[in-house]
C-alpha cells in the first residue's frame, strides 16, 4: 500500500506513518514545520517535505490519512480531494488496526499518555507482550510505536479532540479524567462528558472498564452515573443504578464490569496507599480485590504518576500478569519523553521538562517539585498553548504560576488557531501576583535563567517549547554545574 500523510509530525500520525513504513508499505507526508520527530521519521527512510505544494504530492496514493488540525484550505487538501483519492482521519485508521485484537484504550482529559505507555511497557516486559500506538515518545522504547507481532493485545492513546476516541471499540478502557477541555468541538462539559459514556459503552461486554473514581459527576456536583464502587455485576438489567438523573433518558448503561481506581480515596476498587519519597524515588502499596502488594516503586516521577500506575496496574494484572512482572515492570518505567521528563538530576541542579499545559495539570507538575524538592528555588519556563484557552483560563494560570519563586513566560504558541485581539502572554503576566516574573523570548531565556540561580528548573507547555529544552540543558550545564 502506498501511503501519504497529512501532518505527519503529530506525535499520533507520526505512529501510524512507522507503524506502515515497519510493515513494508510506501510512506510519505507532509508537515508544517521541521521537529525533532519529522528528522527521526526521515532517518528511518520516510519522504517528508514541509511546504504546502500539490505538485510535490506522489503520483499514486491508495490512502491519506489526515488529522482534524489540517485546515481544509491546505494546498495539498484540495488538490487531493479534487483527485478524488481515498481519505481517513487518523483515528479511522486506529480503528480498524485494533478490530479484531485484544485492544486496551486509554483516554482522558489529562494523565493518559503516561498510562497508555506505562501499560504498554508492563506488558511488553510480560510474556504476553504487546503492540502499541502512543501520543508521546516511551524512553523505554524510544518511540511512539511498539510492534509486537506475536502478540494479541495492542494498546493505544484514545483522544477525545474531535470525538475520535467514538472509532474504538476496545477490549479494555481506561478513563483518567474528564475535565472541560476542547470545548471548541464539544461546546460544554456537559457533552464532553457524554462522548465518554458513549466511549465506555463501546467497550467488549466481556472486557473490562477502568475508571478513576468519583470523574462522572457533573458540575453542579450531582452525579452522571449512579453507582457506588463495588457494583461488579451486569448493569444490563439493573434499573436502579441507570446512569443520569431522569431528564437525560437517552443516556446508555454500562454494558461490562467496571473497577475504580485512585491514589487518594479508599473507596476504590485500586488504590494507593503508604505513599512515601526516598532518593526521589516513590514508593507506595497498593491494595486490590485480591489484597495488597507492599512496596512497590517508581524510579524518579511525579507524585501524580502514582495514580497513573495504579490504574496500570489494575490494566496489567487484569491482563494476566503477576506480582513479580508488575513489580519489575513499575520499577523500570523510564517515563515519558517531555512528561516530568528529568533532563538533569544533580545534587545541586535539576532540570524536568514537562508538558503540562492546562492550570490542573501545572498544579500537580508544581505539587509533586515541591513535594521532591521542599524549599527550593523553582524557576519555570511556561509557554502558553492557544489562545483560547489563554483566554478561557487567564485567572487559573495567572493564579497557579504565582506559586513559582521565579517565572519566565513565553509568548503564545498558536498551534492551528488565528490570534485573538488582546490574548497575550502579557495579559496573563499582568494578573500573578508576584514581583519576581519576566516575558521572554526563547533566546533571552537562555540568558536569563542562569542569572536566577536555581535550584530546580522546570520548563512547562505543549507548544514547540521543546526546541528550547536541548538548547537549556547545554547552557545550564556549562554555566550552573
Amino acid at each position: 500500500m502506498r501511503y501519504y500523510f497529512l501532518g505527519i509530525g503529530g506525535i499520533g500520525m507520526s505512529a501510524l506513518a512507522r507503524f506502515f513504513h515497519q510493515r513494508g508499505d510506501t510512506v510519505s507526508g507532509y508537515d508544517r514545520t521541521p521537529s525533532a520527530l519529522t528528522a527521526e521519521l526521515e532517518a528511518e527512510g520516510i519522504a517528508v517535505h514541509y511546504d504546502d505544494r500539490p505538485d510535490l504530492l506522489p503520483e499514486a496514493i491508495d490512502l491519506v490519512v489526515y488529522t482534524p488540525a489540517v485546515p481544509a484550505e491546505l494546498g495539498e487538501m484540495q488538490e487531493l480531494l479534487r483527485r478524488g483519492v481515498r481519505m481517513e482521519k487518523r483515528s479511522q485508521v486506529l480503528g480498524e488496526l485494533t478490530r479484531g485484537k485484544r485492544c486496551i484504550a486509554v483516554a482522558g482529559s489529562h494523565g493518559k499518555t503516561t498510562t497508555s505507555t506505562m501499560i504498554a511497557h508492563l506488558l511488553s516486559q510480560a510474556p504476553c507482550g504487546c503492540s502499541a500506538f502512543l501520543g508521546g515518545i516511551s524512553k523505554n522504547f524510544d518511540s511512539n510505536l511498539h510492534v509486537d507481532n506475536k502478540s494479541d493485545f495492542v494498546v493505544v492513546e484514545a483522544d477525545e479532540y474531535d470525538r475520535s476516541f467514538l472509532q474504538l471499540h476496545p477490549h479494555m478502557a481506561v478513563i483518567t479524567a474528564t475535565d472541560p477541555d476542547h470545548l471548541d468541538v464539544y461546546g460544554d462539559h456537559e457533552h464532553m462528558l457524554e462522548a465518554y459514556l458513549q466511549f465506555a459503552n463501546q467497550v467488549d461486554a466481556d472486557g473490562k472498564l477502568f475508571f478513576k473514581e468519583g470523574i462522572f459527576v457533573r458540575q453542579d456536583g450531582e452525579p452522571y452515573v449512579e453507582f457506588g464502587a463495588h457494583h461488579h455485576h451486569d448493569h444490563d438489567h439493573d434499573h436502579e443504578h441507570s446512569p443520569l438523573a431522569p431528564h437525560h433518558p437517552a443516556q446508555p448503561e454500562f454494558h461490562t464490569p467496571i473497577s475504580t481506581y485512585t491514589a487518594r480515596g479508599i473507596e476504590a476498587d485500586y488504590y494507593a496507599i503508604n505513599v512515601r519519597t526516598y532518593n526521589g524515588n516513590l514508593f507506595f502499596d497498593l491494595r486490590t480485590p485480591d489484597g495488597v502488594l507492599f512496596d512497590l516503586e517508581l524510579d524518579g516521577t511525579a507524585l501524580f504518576n502514582v495514580e497513573n500506575a495504579v490504574a496500570a496496574a489494575a490494566v496489567a494484572l487484569s491482563c494476566g500478569l503477576d506480582q513479580f512482572q508488575l513489580r519489575h515492570g513499575l520499577k523500570t518505567f523510564a517515563g515519558v519523553r517531555r512528561r516530568f521528563d528529568y533532563r538533569i538530576r544533580e545534587k545541586d541542579l535539576v532540570y524536568i521538562d514537562d508538558y503540562a499545559h492546562h492550570p490542573r495539570e501545572i498544579a500537580s507538575t508544581l505539587e509533586s517539585i515541591r513535594y521532591l524538592y521542599p524549599g527550593k528555588r523553582v524557576v519555570g519556563i511556561f509557554q502558553p498553548h492557544l489562545y483560547s484557552r489563554t483566554r478561557d483560563l487567564a485567572d487559573q494560570f495567572a493564579e497557579v504560576l504565582g506559586t513559582l519563586d521565579e517565572l519566565i513566560m513565553m509568548p503564545i504558541y498558536p498551534a492551528r488557531e488565528k490570534p485573538i485581539l488582546g490574548v497575550t502572554s502579557s495579559m496573563v503576566l499582568r494578573k500573578v501576583d508576584s514581583m519576581s516574573k519576566y516575558l521572554c523570548t526563547p533566546d533571552q531565556v537562555l540568558e536569563l535563567v542562569p542569572a536566577l540561580c536555581p535550584d530546580v528548573v522546570v520548563t512547562l507547555g505543549a507548544g514547540d517549547i521543546d526546541r528550547l529544552v536541548p538548547r537549556l540543558e547545554t547552557v545550564l550545564r556549562e554555566q550552573v554545574l
